[in-house]
């Protein structure tokens, strides 16, 4: 495991520590720390499912859409990982995603609305974006934190509904400390998704950028894919994800950005930072080789297998 998933996830029981501790004193706080270490074996080994299933995503076998399913494991073979279970997500708004907490045990999530508007080259480009993670390791640290801050803010919200804040300690007396924790905790909430984007280093997104562009062997495609992904993102609203913001940095691009949100805390670099760093590996010589076999053309409602 990441040092990086390791602290993160430190952070997180920590959190979980203290909130238990101003609701009930230590025994809160034990009983916080015992749901803690749950919720964290329970996200190691579910939490790319639940994600899955939060994004009601379909998977995508060969027969259904062949050229798709073959760029896919080309893609696959030149990162040198096995091939990862693909789904789609219907959804109009262009947007992917990988989850799973190894490469033998990953996926590749892509939305109806990426298969429409993205060319061959594009969508490969994407695709092998998300390869990139897989083989990185960076999708365990996504999805168990995603899981994670889901449990926080359904924390706070259970206070706030309950009143879990006015408990008493354990001698019976009232505890101011529960009061200043239920309404810390229904401030604290609402950012839990915030505190877990900012925790991922944006500096993943830039070496998912660089590896992916090597796996389909065109920087230009992924600089493109990202440019046509922003601009049709503006003005499309991932609902899931406006009530989901924990796990926006899981996508390759901030799928909150279709109600023009302010970017001050984004979980992404800026578009054209990437895409700057993308055309520098252009200037710098690199060879452009062919997308896979397969995929050719972008599918859509009316011509894929899941209009």
């Amino acid at each position: 495991m990441h040092t990086r998933t390791f602290l993160l996830m430190a952070a997180l029981v920590a959190l979980f520590a203290a909130v238990g501790y101003l609701i009930g004193g230590s025994g809160g706080m034990m009983i916080a720390l015992a749901v803690a270490g749950a919720m964290n074996l329970m996200a190691y080994w579910n939490s790319d499912k639940l994600v899955l299933s939060m994004y009601r995503a379909q998977p995508v076998e060969r027969a259904q859409s062949p050229e798709f399913y073959d760029m896919v494991a080309g893609l696959a073979q030149r990162a040198q990982i096995p091939m990862p279970k693909l789904y789609v997500i219907q959804e109009a708004q262009p947007n992917a995603f990988a989850t799973g907490r190894n490469p033998d045990n990953a996926a590749v999530a892509v939305t109806e609305g990426i298969m429409r508007v993205l060319t061959k080259d594009e969508l490969a480009g994407v695709v092998a974006h998300e390869l990139a993670h897989i083989k990185n390791r960076d999708t365990l640290m996504m999805t168990i934190t995603a899981t994670l801050a889901g449990a926080i803010g359904m924390l706070g919200n259970l206070m706030m509904f309950t009143g879990l804040g006015g408990s008493r300690d354990e001698n019976g007396n009232s505890n101011p400390l529960g009061l200043i924790g239920g309404l810390a905790m229904m401030i604290l909430a609402p950012l839990a998704a915030t505190m877990v984007q900012m925790a991922i280093s944006r500096t993943r997104e830039y070496e998912a950028d660089r590896v992916g562009a090597e796996i389909c062997g065109n920087p230009r495609s992924l600089a493109s894919a990202l440019e046509k992904i922003e601009a049709y993102a503006q003005g499309t609203l991932n609902v899931t994800a406006e009530h989901n913001p924990a796990t926006a940095h899981m996508f390759i691009s901030n799928p909150l950005s279709g109600r023009g949100a302010d970017n001050l805390f984004s979980t992404h670099p800026a578009t054209r930072n990437r895409v700057a760093r993308l055309m520098e590996m252009m200037r710098d010589g690199f060879t452009r080789t062919a997308v896979p076999s397969g995929y050719s053309r972008p599918v859509s409602k009316s011509n894929g297998p899941w209009g």
